[in-house]
């Protein structure tokens, strides 16, 4: 007689993990729809359908080799971590920052997929995310003068070991790159001979080496096509060689990637279009920027301009166009001088994002926004992606922050939504279950883990 209730195993895999019998950190069946809070309803992206609205945000772990047939890609390591993200319930997670250049990683134990034989060892990660019922993504990175520098856990350790990676490291000094070039142009303005300081000089790219690197980001986005990856994003923030093209800080380029908006903005334009016209068509892509780089107020901001949530408006009105389909709020990590303290400033890109997206409403510009920058507690997730959100979020705001939350508010009548989904980091490495212990808090019966249902929280 045929056993019944087999445990089914994930189908197309070489190895045998276990079928979940309904998603985890969804609703269960039956339960009704006006009871679940947005953050836990779907969200479908072009064909794929995220099953909540929370992802893990590309974090940097500095956990690959640095040489040898195995250099840029992921191991063991990245399904121990990005696997557990997406066996607790997170809708989509996204591998760290990975090189689309050799030189383009930030540190020499950095990942790339500049090299086919790097696919395999992303897609071993890319399947195990998909088989725990998350989306799998992937960040594509070039890190341009912020390349070639160390873990940031070995110069933490003791402030005498410079933050450069030198040749002996693995690291790539005559190589670093961006869109100036000399010992001027260093990220930290201290140059290469300083022992105080932490970057190398980049060389100047010139016109063909932006057109190869453009060539690259196409090339690299095919291989996580390859690799079975779900989703990409553009790295555009923080300070990496995109943002330094944007910002006329640190771009002051005389030819046709220089000066004018249109003209900074011209490599990210390339990039996008080179990506999207080698990906399917049901194929999601995003975008993370800088909203602001914080340095509106600086002497180098007043005398050079600056790039800051206008400009940030004005770009995001243009995606659509060009087949973004999620643009990724986040701000700063251009230059040392940057004036705000991220850390002390919880809500600060979430009202960034509120803006963003109001203006686009405004213009009926069809363009998903995800918020992240310390997003920790249920309520917080909870009241950015759900209607009349910036309203809830206002209740019981300190001074500081009530005249601009206010103004988010007004934005958005205090019925829109401050974002469509959150992004989030720090938070999943203190606690892998964070979906999990969300829905919880929020009294959502959300599906956990087959292997680990008989640990469930109780009902509140």
């Amino acid at each position: 007689m045929a056993q019944k209730d087999i445990n089914k195993g994930v189908p197309n895999l070489p190895y045998f993990t276990p079928q979940h019998v309904v998603s985890p950190g969804t609703p269960f069946p039956g339960i009704n729809p006006e009871e679940v809070p947005t953050l836990f309803k779907p969200l479908k992206i072009r064909d794929p359908t995220l099953r909540n609205r929370i992802i893990v945000a590309p974090m940097c772990q500095y956990s690959t080799a640095s040489s040898g047939p195995d250099t840029g890609a992921l191991t063991d390591y990245h399904i121990a971590t990005l696997g557990h993200y997406a066996l607790k319930g997170s809708a989509l997670v996204f591998t760290e920052a990975t090189g689309v250049q050799a030189n383009g990683r930030i540190s020499p134990n950095c990942p790339g997929i500049w090299d086919d034989a790097q696919i395999p060892a992303l897609k071993r990660v890319s399947d195990f995310i998909k088989s725990q019922g998350a989306l799998s993504g992937i960040q594509l990175a070039h890190a341009g003068r912020k390349a070639s520098t160390a873990a940031p856990w070995l110069s933490s350790r003791d402030k005498k070991i410079s933050m450069r990676a030198t040749t002996a490291s693995g690291g790539w000094p005559k190589d670093v790159v961006g869109p100036m070039g000399g010992e001027e142009w260093t990220w930290d303005g201290k140059p290469s001979t300083d022992p105080a300081g932490g970057f190398w000089a980049p060389k100047q790219l010139s016109e063909r080496d932006i057109k190869e690197l453009v060539r690259d980001w196409a090339s690299a986005a095919e291989r996580a096509v390859r690799a079975g990856v779900d989703v990409i994003e553009i790295h555009g923030a923080h300070g990496y060689l995109i943002h330094q093209f944007l910002s006329p800080v640190t771009n002051q380029r005389t030819d046709g990637y220089g000066g004018s908006f249109e003209n900074r903005t011209r490599l990210l334009v390339e990039v996008i279009r080179a990506i999207r016209a080698v990906i399917p068509e049901s194929m999601p892509l995003f975008l993370r920027i800088s909203s602001t780089e914080w340095l509106e107020e600086t002497d180098m901001g007043k005398k050079y301009g600056s790039w800051d949530v206008k400009s940030s408006i004005r770009l995001a009105k243009l995606l659509p166009g060009l087949g973004v389909d999620l643009l990724d709020v986040s701000s700063g990590g251009n230059h040392p001088g940057q004036k705000i303290n991220m850390f002390d400033s919880k809500d600060y890109q979430t009202r960034i994002a509120a803006s963003i997206r109001s203006e686009l409403k405004k213009e009926n510009l069809n363009l998903l926004i995800g918020a992240v920058g310390l997003i920790t507690e249920a309520e917080q997730a909870r009241d950015i992606v759900e209607e009349g959100g910036a309203a809830a979020k206002l209740n019981g705001a300190d001074d500081s922050i009530a005249h601009e939350a206010k103004a988010a508010v007004q934005m958005t009548q205090g019925q829109e939504p401050m974002a469509d989904v959150v992004l989030v980091a720090r938070q999943f490495m203190r606690e892998p279950e964070w979906v999990l212990k969300v829905a919880w808090k929020l009294g959502v019966d959300v599906a956990w883990p087959n292997q680990f249902l008989r640990v469930r929280f109780p009902k509140l």
